[in-house]
């Protein structure tokens, strides 16, 4: 057996780095073993966290995700609505809405979504002010 642990093979360390994925331009920023990233809508997050089940490239990423210990978590408005890697644990709404192996956050959704619908009450309301 080899001396070097999987966990240590892949490391990240990002800056300022935007990926694109599907068409959807999304910011990345990384701490020791967690990446974030950052999408504008919730409709965005569930076109990235689709992308990552099926035999593709993306998929093979999750199991590198996962074979290093890293999670990478897709956030809109500064809330998690899903986790694909080490940490992520699909669970039936997962399987449902064709986005597993991430796991799903509803909370994180659901806060998204209002936090959303907010912002954009708010700037109606300024236009018909």
């Amino acid at each position: 057996m080899s001396g070097t642990d999987s966990r240590d093979a892949l490391s990240v360390a990002t800056d300022d780095l935007t990926l694109s994925v599907d068409g959807v331009d999304a910011a990345v920023h990384a701490t020791d073993r967690r990446l974030f990233v950052e999408v504008e809508r919730v409709g965005d997050a569930l076109r990235v966290a689709r992308r990552l089940p099926g035999e593709s490239v993306s998929n093979r990423a999750v199991a590198e995700l996962v074979r290093a210990g890293l999670t990478a978590e897709i956030r809109v408005q500064g809330r998690t609505v899903a986790v694909a890697g080490a940490d992520a644990r699909p669970g039936p709404l997962a399987h449902r809405l064709g986005v597993a192996p991430a796991e799903l956050r509803l909370a994180g959704v659901v806060g998204a979504g209002y936090g959303g619908l907010s912002a954009t009450v708010r700037r109606a309301r300024r236009l018909f002010a």
